[in-house]
Formats: C-alpha cells, sequence, structure tokens
C-alpha cells in the first residue's frame, strides 16, 4: 500500500526537507558504528539547589555504548556514592538532593564518555554551579534630604547571586515607582534622578531582586527622600530669623546636563561575537537632559539598533566584530550639552567555519576529517582519538594530522574511531565528535518502497531515495517502467539521492525508480507522484470601512484541486477571531454584525489543504462620531478674552475636521448654549473675545465626516467684570399708528449685550427741520415709546441710546420717522383718457400736491368698469377693476378691454393709511373689433346635390356684424382638396342651401364674419352628398348574381387541392418544381428558412389575394 508524503512549496520548507534528509544518511543502527553522542546537558549548567541534579548525556552506536564520567578531569566512580545513579541504557547522571544531598558538594566539571569496541565519544565540559539567593547584607540607611532640582542616586547594590537577580523599584504597596525621563533605573539597579521634584518626597523607595532558578524577591530596607523646595525652604529660614535679618534661599536654578553614569569623558566595552551590547548613559541636568546616540566614524547599525529606557540605553543586538568603535552619548538641555565616549571592543569566543563531519569509508579508500574555527583571539585546533591526545592515542599508520585536517589513506576495519576536534581561546571553546566507520556493505535503498508524493503545479517536487552503502552507491533515476535514465536541466540531482524538479507540472506526474549501486552490489526502488492543481482565493476580502453598529461582510470564495479537501479559516490580527456570536462564518464568507471598535483590525482568510495554503487580508475600519473633547481648561485671563485649550477625544478613524466652541450664560440665560466659534481639527487652543457681565461656561464639540461628538464637560465658569455698554440698540425706527402720535421701537440687547446690571434706554426724539430740543425719557424692560400729541406725518429726529449702572454707550446714529398718517385729502385732477385700439387705453391725471397726501405716497389706482356693449345694448352688472400705479406715476394702461364697449374710470391717490378721494368718472368707448368665430355651424338635410347649412351668430361680434364669408371644396378619396368656392351672406340671414353639388361627394366647409373692421375667426366644418341608387342597385346586383358565386367557388376550389398536394409531397420530402427552382439557387444555409417561411408563405398569401372578392 503506498504511504503518502506532501511536498512543501516554499523555500524555507524546501530547505528543512533536505537537512532531514541528509540526517537520514546515518549509518542504519542495524550496522557496526562507533558511539555518537545525542544529548547533553549545557555547557554552564546552573542547577536549582532544591532540586535532584540531572547531568544529561545519550548517545547511539553498534554495539549500543557503555558510558563512564569524570569530575574535575579525574574518574568520577559513581557506583561509591550512594546519592548518584546512572539511568538505564543512557550515560544521563541523577544525584538525589531531595533525600538529603546537598548541591554545593557536587559542584565541579563533569564530561560523559560513551565507548564501544569502534570508538569513544566524549560530551563537552559540564560545568555545574548551584544557583545562590543570598539575603541583602543589613545596613543602616540615612534619609536623603535633597534640594528641588538637585540630582539624586539611589543605591540598590543587591547582593550577588547566581545567575544575577532582576532588580526593579516598588512601594510599600508593591506597585512598580514611575519612571520617566527625568527618573529611571539604571543597569547596575540603582534609581537615578536627573533633577528631584517636591512629588518626589516619599518614604518608601523600595529595591527588589528577583531571583529567577529559586523563584524568590529579596527586598532591600526602604529609603526615605525628603525634598525641600524654594518657597518652604524660605518660610523655615523666615521663621527663624529676624526682621532685620536678610535671608532667603535662592530659586531653584536651571543647570547644564552632567553624567551621572558614566564617569569621566571615556571609558572602554569588550562584547562577544553574537551577544547584545548595552550601553548606558544617564544625566543630571535643569531641564532634563535629552540623550542622543551616534558612532564615531559610522552609522549605528540598521535593523539591530533598539533605544530604551527613554534612550538612555543604546542596545544592539547580535554584535559583530564590525561594531566595534567608538560611540558617542551627548544629553542636551536648553543651556548646554555634554557628552561621553565608549569605545567598544568585540571579541568571539570559537566558532564554527567546518565542523567535522562523520565518515563511512570501505576498506583501501581514503578520506579526510576537517576542523576549521574562529574567533577573536583566533582559536587552537587540537585533535583527540577516542577522547585522548592524538600524540598519544594508539598509532594508525593509515591517518595523518595535518593542523585541522587529518588525511586518512587505505583505511582498514581497524581504522574506525571517533575524533574529537577543540577549538578554543581565552573566550570559550568548541568540542565536535566525528568518527570514522570502515564497512563494507551493498546497497540498501531506505526510503520506503511504492512511497507517494503529492506536489501542487508549478511547484518543487523532491523525491526520496534515501540510501546507505559502502563504497557510497551511485544513484540513477529513472521515469516508468522502461523509461530512460533521467538527465538534462529540468532536474537537479542531489548528493544525498534526492531528485529534484524545480518546477513539476501535470506531465511530471507518474512512476519513478531509483537505481543505487555499488561494486558490492545494485538495488532500486520506486516512488510515485502525483500533481495537483494549487488552491486559489478567486475573490478576495476586500478593505471595508463601516460606521459603528453597522454590519460588515468579507468574502473569501476559492478554487482548488478536487482531490484535495480545504478548511477555511479566519483571523482577526494573525489570531483567533473573538468568541462572540456577532462573528457568523459562513461557506465563503465572514459576517460581522453589530460592529463595535474592538472589531477594528486586519481579517484574514487562510485556506489550507494537505499540500498548500494560500491567504489573502483585508483591513477593517469602524468609523464613528468623534468621542468628546476632555480636559478643558481656562488660561490668560483677561477683561475681554481668554484662552481656551483642550484635548481630542479618540477620533474613531475618521478624522476630525473641526472643532465647535460654544458657551453658557449662567448669569442670564442658565442651560442655553450658544454657538461661539469653531476652528480646524489640527487645533487644540483658541483664543476666544469676551464681553462684560456675563458668567461664561465654555464647551467644545468634535467634528468628522460622520457627524458630530457629545459636548465635552463644561470648563470652569469665569465671571467678566460689568462695563458700560459697548453698543447701542439697532433696528430704530419711528413709525406713527394714529394720525397724532409717533411710535419708536428698536431690538432690545441681549443679556450680555448689556455688559452690567441695571440695562436702560435712553429715547430721544425732535421735529426735523424745526428748531427744537430734544426730548429724551429713559425706560427699561421694553422695546417701545409712544410719543402722543404730535402733528400728523411730520418728520422726526430719533435716537435711542443703551445705558446701565456703570453708564452710557456711545452717542447712537439718529434715524428719521415720521407720526403718524392721515388719508389723503384730495383726489388727482384732469383725468384723461387716450383709446389705443378695441381693446387697450392709455390714462393720465395730474398729481396731488405732496401736502395733502398726509403720509407716506405709495402710488395711485385706478378703478375702471364697463358700463355696457354698444353691439347688444343691453346692461349687465360688470365688477369693477382695480390697476395700482406705485409711486408718483401720473399714467398708466389699462389692458384686456372689450371691444365696441362703453367704459367708466375714476382715479385715486393713496398712501399708507389707505385711499383718498377719487376723481370724477371718466366715460370712454372702445371701438369696434373682429367678431369671434360664429357660436356653431350644422349641416342637415343631405341630397344627391344639395346640403343644408344653419348658423349661429358670434358670442361677441365685438361691433356691428356686416355679413358672413362661406368657404368649401370637394375632397377625393385620397384627401386631395378641390377647388374653393366662396359665397358672401348678409348679416341678418342664419341658414343656406347649397345646391348643383355633385353626389357621394365629401366637402369641407369654412364659415366666419365680418364687421367693418374686418373677418373674425372662421369655423369648420365636412359634410356628404348621398349616393346614386341606380349606381348602388347595379352593384348589388352582381354581388348576388350565380355565375359570379360560382366561379369564386371553384377558384377557391383548385387553391385548396394545390394546397393538400404541396403538403403531401413535402411530408415526403419531395420536392415541387417551384421547390426544385429555388434550391438550385438558394444558399445552403437559409434553405431550411425558406422551406419552413417561403414556400407555404406564398401560398397563404395567394391564398388571401384570390379570397379577396368574396
Amino acid at each position: 500500500m503506498m504511504k503518502k508524503m506532501s511536498m512543501p512549496t516554499s523555500k524555507t520548507s524546501l530547505v528543512l526537507f533536505l537537512c532531514q534528509i541528509i540526517s537520514a544518511l546515518d549509518v542504519p543502527l542495524d550496522l557496526s558504528q562507533p558511539p555518537t553522542i545525542t544529548q547533553q546537558s549545557p555547557k554552564d549548567y546552573i542547577v536549582d539547589p532544591r532540586e535532584n541534579i540531572v547531568i544529561q548525556c545519550e548517545a547511539k552506536g553498534k554495539p549500543p555504548p557503555s558510558f563512564s564520567w569524570t569530575r574535575n578531569g579525574t574518574h568520577f566512580d559513581i557506583d561509591k556514592d550512594a546519592q548518584v545513579t546512572m539511568k538505564p541504557n543512557s550515560g544521563t547522571l541523577v544525584i538525589n538532593i531531595m533525600n538529603g544531598g546537598k548541591a554545593e558538594a557536587y559542584e565541579g566539571v563533569y564530561q560523559c564518555t560513551a565507548r564501544n569496541e569502534r570508538g569513544a565519544a566524549i560530551s563537552n565540559n559540564i560545568v555545574i554551579r548551584p544557583s545562590r539567593s543570598p539575603l541583602w547584607t543589613k545596613e543602616k540607611l540615612e534619609p536623603n534630604h535633597v534640594r528641588e532640582g538637585d540630582s539624586l542616586v539611589l543605591h540598590c547594590r543587591p547582593p550577588v547571586g547566581l545567575p544575577p537577580p532582576i532588580i526593579f523599584w516598588m512601594d510599600n504597596a508593591f506597585q512598580r515607582l514611575p519612571q520617566s525621563e527625568r527618573v529611571s533605573q539604571g543597569l547596575n539597579g540603582d534609581l537615578y534622578f536627573s533633577n528631584v521634584q517636591p512629588e518626589d518626597t516619599r518614604e518608601d523607595y523600595i529595591c527588589y531582586a528577583r531571583f529567577n532558578h529559586t523563584q524568590t524577591i529579596q527586598q532591600k530596607q526602604p529609603i526615605s527622600v525628603k525634598v525641600f523646595s524654594m518657597d518652604s525652604l524660605n518660610d523655615t529660614i523666615a521663621a527663624n530669623l529676624s526682621d532685620t535679618d536678610i535671608y532667603g534661599a535662592k530659586p531653584v536654578t536651571e543647570r547644564q546636563p552632567v553624567l551621572l553614569t558614566p564617569t569621566g569623558s571615556t571609558s572602554t566595552k569588550v562584547e562577544l561575537r553574537g551577544n547584545v551590547l548595552l550601553l548606558e548613559c544617564i544625566a543630571a541636568g535643569l531641564p532634563t537632559p535629552v540623550i542622543r546616540w551616534i558612532k564615531e566614524g559610522g552609522e549605528l547599525p540598521a535593523n539591530r539598533t533598539f533605544f530604551e529606557n527613554f534612550r538612555k540605553t543604546l542596545k544592539i543586538i547580535d554584535v559583530s566584530e564590525a561594531d566595534s568603535g567608538n560611540y558617542k552619548c551627548i544629553a542636551r538641555n536648553t543651556l548646554g550639552s555634554a557628552h561621553h565616549v565608549i569605545s567598544v571592543t568585540v571579541k568571539a569566543a570559537p566558532y564554527w567555519i567546518t565542523a567535522p563531519r562523520n565518515l563511512v569509508l570501505s576498506p583501501g579508500e581514503d578520506g579526510t576529517l576537517i576542523c576549521r574555527a574562529n574567533g577573536n583571539p583566533k582559536p587552537s585546533i587540537s585533535w583527540l582519538a577516542n577522547g585522548v591526545p592524538i600524540a598519544i592515542a594508539p598509532e594508525d599508520p593509515s591517518r595523518k594530522v595535518d593542523g585541522d585536517t587529518i588525511i586518512f589513506s587505505h583505511v582498514q576495519e581497524r581504522s574506525s574511531a571517533v575524533y574529537q576536534c577543540n577549538a578554543s581561546n581565552e573566550y570559550g571553546y568548541l568540542l565536535s565528535n566525528a568518527f570514522v566507520n570502515v564497512l563494507a556493505e551493498p546497497p540498501r535503498i531506505l526510503t520506503p518502497a511504492n512511497k507517494l508524493y503529492q506536489v501542487i503545479a508549478d511547484s518543487p517536487a523532491l523525491l526520496d531515495c534515501a540510501y546507505f552503502g559502502s563504497p557510497k552507491p551511485e544513484i540513477e533515476w529513472f521515469k516508468g517502467v522502461k523509461g530512460s535514465i533521467l538527465r538534462g536541466n529540468e532536474y537537479v540531482f542531489h548528493d544525498n539521492g534526492t531528485l529534484e524538479i524545480p518546477v513539476a507540472q501535470k506531465n511530471s506526474a507518474g512512476t519513478y525508480t531509483c537505481v543505487a549501486r555499488n561494486e558490492l552490489g545494485k538495488i532500486q526502488n520506486e516512488v510515485q507522484l502525483e500533481i495537483k492543481d494549487p488552491t486559489m482565493i478567486i475573490k478576495q476580502p476586500e478593505y471595508k470601512v463601516i460606521q459603528r453598529y453597522g454590519q460588515v461582510s468579507f468574502e473569501c470564495i476559492i478554487k482548488h484541486d478536487s482531490t484535495l479537501l480545504p478548511t477555511v479559516t479566519w483571523l482577526k490580527d494573525n489570531d483567533e477571531l473573538p468568541d462572540d456570536d456577532r462573528f457568523l462564518v459562513g461557506k465563503d464568507n465572514l459576517t460581522i454584525m453589530n460592529v463595535t471598535d474592538k472589531d477594528d483590525g486586519t481579517y484574514t482568510c487562510i485556506v489550507n489543504t494537505t499540500l498548500d495554503s494560500v491567504s489573502a487580508s483585508a483591513v477593517l475600519t469602524v468609523v464613528a462620531r468623534p468621542n468628546p473633547p476632555f480636559d478643558l481648561e481656562l488660561t490668560g485671563q483677561l477683561e475681554r478674552s481668554i484662552d481656551l485649550s483642550w484635548i481630542p477625544g479618540d477620533e474613531n478613524n475618521s478624522p476630525i475636521t473641526n472643532f465647535v466652541i460654544e458657551y453658557e450664560d449662567a448669569l442670564h440665560e442658565p442651560g442655553v448654549w450658544h454657538y461661539q466659534t469653531e476652528v480646524p481639527g489640527t487645533q487644540t487652543t483658541v483664543h476666544l473675545k469676551l464681553s462684560p457681565y456675563v458668567n461664561y461656561s465654555f464647551r467644545v464639540i468634535a467634528v468628522n465626516k460622520i457627524g458630530r461628538s457629545q459636548p465635552s464637560e463644561p470648563s470652569e465658569q469665569y465671571l467678566t467684570k460689568s462695563a458700560s455698554p459697548d453698543e447701542n440698540p439697532a433696528n430704530v425706527q419711528g413709525i406713527g399708528s394714529e394720525p397724532d402720535n409717533l411710535v419708536i421701537t428698536w431690538e432690545p440687547l441681549k443679556g450680555f449685550q448689556s455688559n452690567g446690571p441695571g440695562l436702560q434706554y435712553k429715547v430721544s426724539w425732535r421735529q426735523k427741520d424745526v428748531d427744537d430740543e430734544w426730548t429724551s425719557v429713559i425706560v427699561a424692560n421694553v422695546s417701545k415709546y409712544i410719543v402722543s400729541g404730535t402733528p400728523t406725518f411730520v418728520p422726526y429726529e430719533i435716537k435711542v441710546q443703551a445705558l446701565n449702572d456703570l453708564g452710557y454707550a456711545p452717542e447712537p446714529s439718529e434715524v428719521i420717522g415720521h407720526s403718524g398718517e392721515d388719508l389723503p385729502m384730495v383726489a388727482p385732477g384732469n383725468v384723461q383718457v387716450h383709446v389705443i385700439n378695441s381693446t387697450l387705453a392709455k390714462v393720465h391725471w395730474d398729481p396731488v400736491p405732496l401736502k395733502t397726501v398726509r403720509g407716506h405716497l405709495q402710488g395711485y389706482k385706478v378703478y375702471y368698469w364697463k358700463v355696457q356693449s354698444l353691439s347688444r345694448r343691453s346692461r349687465r352688472h360688470v365688477e369693477q377693476k382695480i390697476l395700482t400705479f406705485r409711486g408718483n406715476k401720473t399714467f398708466g394702461m389699462l389692458p384686456g378691454l372689450e371691444p365696441y364697449s362703453s367704459y367708466k374710470l375714476n382715479v385715486r391717490v393713496v398712501n399708507g393709511k389707505g385711499e383718498g378721494p377719487a376723481s370724477p368718472d371718466k366715460v370712454f368707448r372702445t371701438p369696434e373689433g373682429v367678431p369671434s368665430s360664429p357660436s356653431f355651424l350644422k349641416i342637415t338635410n343631405p341630397t344627391l346635390d344639395s346640403l343644408t347649412l344653419e348658423w349661429g351668430s358670434p358670442t361677441h361680434p365685438n361691433g356691428v356684424l356686416t355679413s358672413y364669408t362661406l368657404k368649401f371644396q370637394p375632397i377625393n378619396n385620397t384627401h386631395e382638396l378641390g377647388p374653393l368656392v366662396e359665397i358672401r351672406i348678409p348679416a341678418n340671414e342664419s341658414s343656406l342651401i347649397l345646391k348643383n353639388l355633385n353626389y357621394s361627394t365629401r366637402y369641407k366647409f369654412y364659415f366666419n364674419a365680418q364687421t367693418s373692421v374686418g373677418s373674425g375667426s372662421q369655423i369648420t366644418e365636412e359634410a356628404v352628398t348621398i349616393m346614386d341608387e341606380a349606381m348602388a342597385s347595379r352593384q348589388v346586383d352582381i354581388a348576388t348574381q350565380g355565375w359570379f358565386i360560382g366561379l369564386m367557388c371553384a377558384v377557391a376550389l383548385l387553391i385548396l387541392i394545390l394546397l393538400i398536394v404541396c403538403f403531401i409531397r413535402r411530408n415526403k420530402g419531395g420536392k415541387y418544381p417551384v421547390k426544385e427552382k429555388e434550391d438550385a439557387h438558394a444558399d445552403p444555409e437559409i434553405q431550411p428558412m425558406k422551406e419552413d417561411d417561403g414556400t407555404f408563405g406564398e401560398y397563404r398569401l395567394f391564398s388571401f389575394v384570390s379570397s379577396a372578392p368574396f
């Protein structure tokens, strides 16, 4: 049965896979081989003194190796120590501490040896040290008295532990002390104050040391700090000196930076390659200095440089020799700077360039072991054989040592051994075991037979052929049962036997055969390769912006190989979806209901099969109205202005466009908020102008594209001082309501415009153009004052001035008003009418004297009405019509008059009070006009050659009718008009008989009336004379003759027979001659259409035409 193996597709997975295959080339455990150390404890092994010590040493080999130990360079006889045991089939030691043993007694350097008949492998030197967490030494701590602004260092000095403890500062409540640019902890654990402030005063600065190995925390005694501010120090001095003494502590003075650590101008630092380099600079100064780092003559390494502890610590990870150099820290404030240069030297413990690797040789073969390492200083290389320095090891004529290389020539089975390479310098050592195993073995293939590999199309395919043999077998690959050997650039053949197809296609699928052969034999193995379609996301999730509490969906529609079962997983910010019922995962979508702010993030759809994985992501941005601003603060208070600042609330993913500032006047309108101003969304302060005598509170509203935030909490109240009014009432008017009064009105000032208590108004007036003094009155709580006993409609100068308890507003401007109006006294004279035409007249009049108008002249009104129609001599009531002409106009047009009628009119002057008396009625007449159309036209009594016409007179004759005009003309069957005949008829006629007309003929008639002015609009009608009776009789006789009926029946029968014959021939597949003639010239592509539509269509049409006479 085939075993399935899925092939990784990424480059990283490919490398890992090849590494796994290489490790599979070890000597099979059923063959003799020297020991190999597979597991050991770390070189520097710190143990918990309360627990048993376990020193690991595991190895493999054939036969299974035996184990022994040395301690501090001498044999460690475990049988003589009851506390020490070795695990069965293992070299791992267990030292029993929990049953009375002491860890300190087993400190030392341990080394394990694994040995069998083919050699001995050794472990690293394992240094065993128990962890230590000593108590703090007792010391008497004096309180620290510090002047405000000075620097301070609180020393921790933790006990020396193994490993070193982790230091942190806390208070009595076990809360971490806050740190900042001003106060921070150094790498040595001390607490540094760049400058102390009064708030630093406290008695519980406690340094804690945590020892992770023993899970213990040690506490230093609390340290007390007392900060004396300058104000309190001056008060203390003043209390102890007489008035005549001169006293006073100096105020807090600013100071330029001084480095607290490191001291001096330069220092040195040595760090090992691969470690983390930490450099520190902490400075005193006021203001608090800012630290900056540079590397002299170079740049700080990108991607490996980090700044910690408020930039006081420079951290460079994975340092190399290239990071050596001078690093300068610069502390700067507004008064100056200080700097320190740290010279860094990067040394290196030994590291491998080429570590020796196991060597399998057949008898008589050659080989080499290479051991190359580097370091700073350069390490020395030494060789051991089976754990013994090679210089004193048993000689082997097949080997030769050449520095870092051992050369083997014509090896034999006795040449099998384990060699150790030791590379060491003052900073450490490396030890590596590599065996030489001399074997004679025919090839064997370790990969299971018929193994199934499945890969995605266009991905690399790696077909395994793990093998072993000595001498080393040659590997060949074939495709198919009888295929030829694989060669060419489309394949990669790895030394470990793996066949790589860099880009596997569909045609790459099939059976592949691996053949391994050496001089001792040959073996082959088959594996199977299947190529699958890649998984694709054909509809990816898209970026979404959604308002809070809305609903959003992400799509993830996939396409995959039908033989693979995909699983779809949704992630939020690369983590699992929240456990929330609002998240609904469908077959190909993710829906989020009732979206909240915490749903904001990146959503990823991951599709996994056993062979591949694809993903697509989209960002969800949840937007909402901004949160309200907060922390409103009033500063810069002046009598007429103030500064308002605030902190914006969260903009909720939609930038704030502007802030709206509102105010409340708690003195005049409590609870009512008014618009004050607005500023751009990038501004968080505003300078506001204020009015006197207002108790201000302010609030701020943030605005973004989604909407307005809730108002902020109100600011504190600010009451401005009282002042005299700045402005006077607006919209002052003087209009009389009666002929003998003057009503003065104004818009009262609003509460905040009063500028102080006791708001009143000084109302002043005097008659214009008369040498009178101003008359004044002071009123309150009103916006109107009535002056009585005034002359009718005379101009007055008026002014209204605001005042309060602190004084008057500026002098107001004057306005002109008038006392009350009365009705006009006289009518317009010399009224004249000029008739322009039958429907339009022009009227003229003389203006009335302005003094008689007794008010504001608004215009003139013309009243006119129709008295009677001259053509009918009948009177009827007609409503008056009124035309108003604005201003001082003295003429006007009267449109819409009726012709040939008698009219009357009069004219009146109009002011604000009303209309004056009417002028005498003026009579005028309109001339004749053309009449309207006759009221009706009827045509009756048609005969073969005559028609009778009747009509009604026009509804509006508009004059004296003189005659009627009749025009008519015949219309033939094609609607063409014949010659036009005109007849004039006397006005007193109402009917007419037209004779000598053609029979069975349609006529069109045109009829209108005339006055002396001209013809009116016409009315039209149509009528037909009747048919001749003899001709009608003959037509009926033909249609009823028997011979005619018989002929029509015969024709119909013939057509029916022809149709039946055609239908029968068509069903039998035959063609009638007409059809054959058509087919001879027809387009083959449209023949079916002609058969179905054309042929039968012709006969249907013929049948219809033939039957038409019926």
